[in-house]
C-alpha cells in the first residue's frame, strides 16, 4: 500500500494548490474546483496569492465581460466562483441538493410567518415572476426586483423571540433558491471588489452556452476525482465534509473513479490510482492567503497542516481567518494596521528565511493593496487580536 508522509502532502501543495504563483484565473479556478467567495474578497486574494501580476481587473474581467466564470451556490451551501463550463457538473453534484433543501425550509417560514397557506403555489408564483421580469427587462438588483414585483411580498422573523430576530423581506430567498437551482445568477457586481451587491440576471441570458444536464452520480464522481487530484490523498472524511454530501454516495464514486486506498501517515486515506508517484521537491516557499481560502478550508481533518493553531487561525464555527504559510503548513496569519499595511501574526519561530520570504509577501500584500483595507466578514481569534 502506498504511504504518504505529512511532508509528502504538505510538499504536494505548491504545485497543485498554484501556491508558487504558476497560476492564471481559469486554470486555478478549474484546478481547485472553485474559489470560495462568501466573503466578497476572498476569491480576489486568493488569486493574488497564486497569479503573478494579477489585479482586480482580471477577475472582474472574467466574470462580468468574458463570463467564463460565475458566482454560484453550491457545496456546503457556500457560494463558489467556478468556472462557467463547470457549472452543470457542480449544479448536479451539489446545488440542486441545497436548492431543495433551501426551498422546504422557505415554505415552512412562509407558513409560519402567515405569508401564505400554500407555500409551494406562493414560491412557483414569486419565482416564475423573477425569471420572466430579467428576461424582459435585464439585471436587477433584489431591491428593485422587490419594488417591481408584488409577488415577492411578504416578511418573516428568522428568530422569533431573539433579539437578533425582527421581520426581514422572504424575497431574498427566493432569489436563493432560484440561483441554487441555476435559473438566475449574480451578474453585475454594483459594489467593489469588496462588497457583494449583485445584479441578478436570468441563466439563459447571462451565459451564451449552457451545457447538457449531468446525472447526479456521474457528475459527483467526476467532481471528487478532480478533487482528488488537487487536495489529495485525503480521508472519506475530507471528501465527505467538502462536498456536503452522505458516506454512501462518497463510496460509490470512488468505486466509480477506481480511486486506491492508501497510508496517510498511520490513517486509512484515498488517492487515484493514477496519481502515486512520488511528488517532485519543490524550493522553499510562502504564502499569505485570505480569510476562508479554498487552501486553509480543503479539508475537514487538518492536523498535518495547522499543527496546534487550529484554535487561533479558525472561529468557533469552522471558518477560517487569514493564514501565514511556510513550506505546506500555517505558521501564524497576517493583518492590517490603521494605514491598511500588512503585518505578520507568526504564532512561531518558523526560521530566519520564512520570516523574509513572508515579510516580502506582507510589504507586497501591502503595495497591491493600495489602501484597501480587508475586513473578514468571519473574523478567526488570531484576526481578532490584531498586531503581535
Amino acid at each position: 500500500m502506498r504511504r504518504f508522509s505529512i511532508a509528502e502532502r504538505r510538499n504536494r501543495l505548491a504545485r497543485r494548490h498554484f501556491l508558487s504563483g504558476a497560476g492564471s484565473v481559469s486554470r486555478v479556478t478549474a484546478g481547485l474546483i472553485g474559489l470560495h467567495a462568501t466573503d466578497p474578497a476572498t476569491p480576489y486574494l486568493s488569486l493574488w496569492a497564486r497569479c503573478r501580476g494579477f489585479c482586480t481587473a482580471d477577475l472582474d474581467r472574467v466574470l462580468y465581460e468574458k463570463r467564463s466564470a460565475l458566482k454560484h451556490l453550491a457545496m456546503r451551501r457556500t457560494l463558489w466562483v467556478v468556472n462557467s463550463g463547470d457549472v452543470t457538473l457542480v449544479q448536479a453534484a451539489a446545488s440542486s441538493q441545497v436548492a431543495d433543501t433551501e426551498r422546504r425550509r422557505l415554505i415552512a417560514d412562509l407558513h409560519k410567518a402567515g405569508v401564505t397557506t400554500d407555500g409551494e403555489r406562493w414560491l412557483t408564483q414569486a419565482s416564475d415572476a423573477v425569471v420572466r421580469h430579467l428576461a424582459e427587462h435585464g439585471p436587477a438588483s433584489s431591491t428593485e426586483l422587490r419594488t417591481a414585483l408584488p409577488e415577492l411580498a411578504g416578511s418573516y422573523d428568522p428568530a422569533p423571540g431573539k433579539r437578533w430576530g425582527g421581520m426581514v423581506p422572504v424575497a431574498p430567498r427566493v432569489l436563493t433558491v432560484l440561483a441554487a437551482r441555476g435559473e438566475i445568477v449574480r451578474g453585475p457586481n454594483d459594489g467593489g471588489w469588496t462588497a457583494s451587491r449583485p445584479r441578478w440576471s436570468a441563466t439563459t441570458e447571462w451565459l451564451a452556452e449552457h451545457g447538457e444536464p449531468v446525472p447526479e452520480a456521474a457528475a459527483r464522481a467526476e467532481l471528487i476525482r478532480r478533487w482528488l487530484q488537487t487536495f489529495g490523498p485525503a480521508t472519506i472524511t475530507d471528501i465527505k465534509w467538502w462536498f456536503g454530501t452522505t458516506l454512501t454516495a462518497v463510496r460509490a464514486a470512488l468505486a466509480t473513479i477506481g480511486a486506491v486506498e492508501v497510508d496517510l501517515h498511520g490513517g486509512a486515506g484515498y488517492a487515484l490510482a493514477s496519481d502515486l508517484a512520488v511528488e517532485p521537491e519543490v524550493p522553499p516557499w510562502g504564502a499569505l492567503l485570505p480569510g476562508l481560502d479554498c487552501t486553509t478550508m480543503g479539508w475537514s481533518e487538518r492536523d498535518w497542516y495547522l499543527g496546534e493553531h487550529r484554535g487561533q487561525v479558525f472561529d468557533s464555527n469552522g471558518n477560517a481567518g487569514p493564514t501565514a504559510w511556510w513550506n505546506g503548513r500555517v505558521v501564524g496569519g497576517w493583518c492590517q494596521n490603521d494605514e491598511a499595511r500588512v503585518h505578520l501574526q507568526l504564532l512561531e519561530d518558523a526560521g530566519a528565511e520564512a520570516q523574509r520570504a513572508l515579510q516580502q509577501r506582507a510589504d507586497q500584500l501591502t503595495e497591491w493593496l493600495n489602501g484597501v483595507r480587508i475586513n473578514a466578514r468571519f473574523p478567526s481569534p488570531l484576526s481578532k487580536s490584531g498586531l503581535r
